[in-house]
């Protein structure tokens, strides 16, 4: 019966049933998208901002910030295209800026272009007047007797600044008389002869007297090689004018004392006593004397009387 009741037993099975995640919706998967886009736009900004230059970020600035003002002076807009892609509307050849017309000329572009053009016509204008001087006064210097003799003292080349001419102080022949601005006789015909050459240029002229090195000796005090040099320049002047040369023509008259040595190996030398003449060219006028043309040096006189040699210490 016991081996029965076993038999009979209900064998009694458990299943556990595991139970299922929630469903989740795919939000999240937007909201990284949107962060991962975010992020690269910012370090692509981050890119832009870190090669663009000052002067482009000031444009930028302005032009959000006033886009009228910059189209009235001149600049381009988004309206200012016919076209959404930027370099010139309808001509895709255009790679830069936006145009108006066809062409994609840009104003600024042009008139830069037109200023530089008119530079290269003014200096190539120069350029042949300073070469016919230069032969008009070799030939003046070399039909006259008296000029050809000081020929070795006269120099005259091309420089950046324009034509310049020096006559240079000889040992022998000195062009002032000793620690004075007292014109020696063949001097003052070279400054005529000059003079009657420079009469029918355009061009603005520097004068500039120059010393050497050797300190001025005198028992006048506050005179020195400044006040020689500039006094012997005014005297030059003066010959220069009463040969003819117009005085409006003059843009500067200065002294140099020893600053601008001739002979730099021997500052003692006698070279370096000149005065140098300078034919400017334009280029060389506005930016020596500003944009516009400095007024006519009318009046200049010495600030101090010329010297008599026989007061002074050096030549």
């Amino acid at each position: 019966m016991a081996t029965d009741a076993k038999k009979l037993q209900p064998i009694i099975i458990k299943r556990i049933k595991k139970g299922g995640h929630a469903v989740h919706g795919g939000a999240w998967k937007i909201a990284y998208a949107d962060f991962v886009t975010a992020m690269m736009a910012f370090f692509l900004l981050m890119w832009l901002l870190g090669s663009t230059s000052e002067g482009d970020k000031k444009g930028l600035s302005d032009y959000f910030s006033s886009p009228l003002k910059v189209s009235m002076m001149g600049g381009s807009g988004a309206g200012a295209s016919p076209s959404v892609l930027p370099g010139g509307g309808h001509d895709l050849t255009q790679r830069t800026g936006q145009g108006k017309t066809g062409d994609g000329s840009d104003p600024l572009v042009k008139k830069k272009k037109a200023v530089e053009a008119m530079r290269a016509e003014v200096a190539k204008q120069d350029a042949k007047a300073m070469a016919k001087l230069a032969a008009k006064i070799s030939e003046a210097i070399s039909n006259n007797a008296k000029l050809a003799e000081f020929s070795s003292q006269i120099r005259i080349e091309s420089t950046p600044d324009g034509l310049q001419i020096q006559i240079i102080d000889d040992q022998r022949r000195p062009m002032f008389d000793s620690g004075s601005a007292v014109v020696k006789p063949y001097m003052r015909e070279i400054l005529r002869e000059l003079g009657a050459a420079l009469s029918d240029i355009d061009n603005k002229i520097s004068l500039d007297g120059h010393t050497d090195s050797a300190p001025y000796v005198s028992g006048q005090r506050s005179y020195s090689n400044w006040e020689l040099s500039a006094d012997r320049a005014n005297a030059s002047r003066r010959e220069l004018v009463a040969a003819g040369m117009p005085e409006d023509r003059l843009g500067r008259v200065v002294g140099l004392a020893s600053s601008v040595l001739f002979d730099q190996a021997n500052p003692l030398s006698p070279s370096n006593r000149r005065i140098s003449i300078i034919v400017m060219t334009r280029e060389a006028e506005e930016r020596l004397m500003g944009s516009s043309r400095a007024p006519a040096a009318k009046g200049i006189e010495p600030a101090r009387g010329a010297q008599s040699s026989g007061t002074q210490g050096k030549p």
